[in-house]
This record gives structure tokens, sequence and C-alpha cells, in this order.
């Protein structure tokens, strides 16, 4: 009985590392990786300091093959090579690295984002709309503004998203706008949330008018960036993203005469 229950311990255990790796494998595919690059990646992890049959042999790739990822992984930065004699040793980099090589990508792309989406404008199918649901949906078109970096965004705000993002994600949201440089400029209800939303718009490049909240009580967010829209209501728990390049300039044009005219 005893024996039995030693070799169920090691099944289940044996069992539960098969998972790990294989959910590991996956998410190191989901961020650019190709198969054997990740079962490299993991194998160089996992042994520390080694060698192409090292390699080779925990990950059961052929030789031949794992050199021909190799260069390439040393040069992305997922490996480091050090020499050992006449012979190449490997490390892998740190698993913390990987955010820092995933955030260098986002910086190569806003290079050139600004030329992608002059070409994409290109198109005469005016205007272009997308629909998201519920608090992921509504998530995602809130991140579009990212791919806009260093741009001015300017519209209404109101603090029924909080009802759906408490403080920390809101942070969190506010933090990565920041990172990209992206200005807000907006106009929202004198309520209970505004006072403490003004109070951070230094720190949150930000600037903020309010109106009256019993004259104004707008309950959803509009948003006005490029050539883009882009309409929320956390009641409905929906999002709205408008691409037109006429909408944006005369709803950019409105929030001008409105900005104008508070005190």
């Amino acid at each position: 009985m005893t024996n039995n229950n030693k070799y169920d311990k090691v099944n289940m255990s044996s069992e539960k590392a098969t998972f790990i790796t294989i959910a590991m494998l996956e998410t190191l595919r989901k961020i650019g990786l190709e198969d054997k690059k990740a079962k490299i990646y993991l194998a160089a992890l996992e042994l520390g300091e080694t060698t192409i049959i090292g390699i080779s042999r925990k990950t059961g790739i052929k030789r031949t093959t794992v050199y021909e990822n190799m260069d390439e992984m040393v040069h992305l930065g997922y490996i480091r090579a050090v020499a050992r004699g006449k012979k190449k040793h490997f490390i892998a980099a740190n698993p913390g690295e990987l955010k820092t090589l995933i955030r260098k990508k986002e910086l190569l792309l806003d290079q050139i984002l600004p030329d992608l989406l002059a070409m994409n404008n290109i198109s005469e199918v005016k205007p272009k709309v997308w629909f998201y649901e519920g608090k992921k949906g509504i998530l995602e078109a809130y991140e579009d503004i990212l791919n806009y970096p260093k741009t001015e965004v300017v519209g209404w705000a109101s603090g029924e998203i909080l009802k759906m993002f408490n403080w920390q994600e809101a942070e969190k949201y506010v933090a990565k706008r920041q990172r990209k440089k992206i200005i807000q400029t907006l106009i929202m209800p004198d309520d209970k949330n505004s006072s403490q939303f003004i109070s951070r718009d230094q720190h949150h490049l930000r600037r903020t008018k309010v109106v009256s909240a019993e004259e104004y009580p707008f309950k959803i967010e509009i948003n006005v960036y490029a050539n883009r829209v882009s309409l929320f209501s956390v009641k409905d728990k929906v999002a709205v993203i408008m691409e037109s390049e006429p909408i944006a300039s005369a709803i950019r044009m409105i929030f001008k005469m409105c900005w104008k005219n508070i005190s």
C-alpha cells in the first residue's frame, strides 16, 4: 500500500510538471517564440550554463536544428553565448528580461506605427466601426488609444468608469499611457470622483475642466484621438470605436468650443 502511494505521488508530480511545461511553452509561443525556440529557451533555463549537445539531449531536438536556431536566439536576446576555451556555452536570459525584450519590440513598432496607420487610412471605405462588449472588450477599446504614442486625446470623461474598473486598474492603464507619452485633455461633471481625479492631473499627463454635474450629468465617455472617436457606456457594458477623419475632426472642434467656454 505504501509503495503504491509513493508511486502515485511521483506520477502526480510528473503530470503537474508536464502541464506547467506545456503551459509555459504555449505562453512563449504567444509572445513570438516558435515551438523549437521556446523548447530551447526552457531547456537552457533549466540547465543553466550549457552546450548545444546538452540542449539537444534535454529537448530531443537534433543538434543541427539547435545550431540553426541558436544564432537567432542570441541575436534576439533570449540566449547569451559565452566562450569557454575553444567551446561556446549558452545561458538563457533571466525570465525577468523577457519583459524588456517585449518592450523593445513595442518601441520598434511605435517608430513605424504612424506610417503604418497612414497607409491604412488610404482606404476610401469610411467610416470603419468596431464594437466591444463587457469589461474585457471595454479595456481592449481603451488600449486602442495606446497605439498612437506621443499624441493628444481630447474628450468627455465620467466617473462611471470606476464602477467597472477600480482605482488600481485605472492607475495601471494610466501608467501605460504615460509611457507612450499620450496627453489627455478632458471635460467631466463635477461629481464625487472629479476632485480626486483632477488632483492627479499633473502626474498623469492630463488636463481636466469640470462642468456642473446637475446641468450636465453625462454618464458616458467620449475620446477623440488621431482619426478615431471612441464611446464608452458602463451601464450598457459596451464601447464603440469609429475611424473617420471628418467625424474625428468635427468632434474635436466641438470639444475645443466647449473647452474655451469653461472658466
